[in-house]
């Protein structure tokens, strides 16, 4: 015999007492996992359900079935992912993609070409600058050179002609006694002093 829990409606009265705390109705439902086992089950055995051979065997074979198609159709889809994978690598893709990198690197050996033939005319440019600033640099250091030396051989020769005028009024042995005569008869009074200006303003007289 079953019985059926009905659940009352809820009073007048208690909806019309007011609110001072959270009403919490009585909710049927699961147990918890900490509530001991119901005393109408403490005795019960738990069976399996019983398996009918000829279906067991029908479930067998669908599942073999369906097992081979899934791995039928999992070998399909790895085979043209493959397919799809050589033709990028070694295919028609492979061809085109190597032709426009062949395309490329004419391209830019064709710009190498002739980026290096405009260096190298602006190398040969600027070669043929240097050499020209080098020789007239040559130039200038040769005249310099040339017009120290001029100086100098001039300077040279004035020394040497102030030296043979100055060397009329050395003493030698042939004027030697004339030059003693003419100190004699000529003295010179070097002791004196002079001012600021340089001018003498007291000699002593000689003795």
């Amino acid at each position: 015999m079953f019985h059926i829990a009905v659940r009352l409606p809820t009073p007048t009265c208690r909806l019309l007492t007011p609110r001072t705390s959270v009403l919490v109705g009585a909710v049927r439902g699961r147990k918890s996992r900490t509530d001991p086992k119901a005393k109408s089950k403490e005795g019960r055995v738990k069976v399996p359900p019983p398996v009918d051979p000829v279906e067991m065997v029908v479930l067998k074979e669908r599942f073999t079935q369906y097992d081979m198609v899934v791995r039928a159709l999992r070998f399909e889809f790895k085979e043209e992912v493959l397919q799809q994978k050589y033709e990028q690598e070694v295919g028609s893709k492979a061809e085109e993609r190597a032709k426009q990198e062949a395309d490329r690197h004419r391209a830019l050996m064709a710009w190498n070409d002739t980026e290096n033939l405009r260096l190298r005319k602006l190398r040969e440019i600027r070669v043929l600058k240097e050499r020209e600033d080098e020789k007239l640099k040559e130039v200038e250091l040769a005249a310099l050179r040339e017009k120290k030396m001029e100086s100098f051989v001039k300077e040279k020769e004035q020394e040497i002609l102030q030296l043979e005028e100055e060397s009329k009024t050395f003493i030698t042995m042939e004027n030697l006694d004339q030059r003693i005569e003419e100190a004699l008869d000529n003295p010179k009074n070097y002791n004196f002093a002079i001012d600021k200006e340089g001018r003498v303003v007291n000699r002593t007289m000689l003795q």
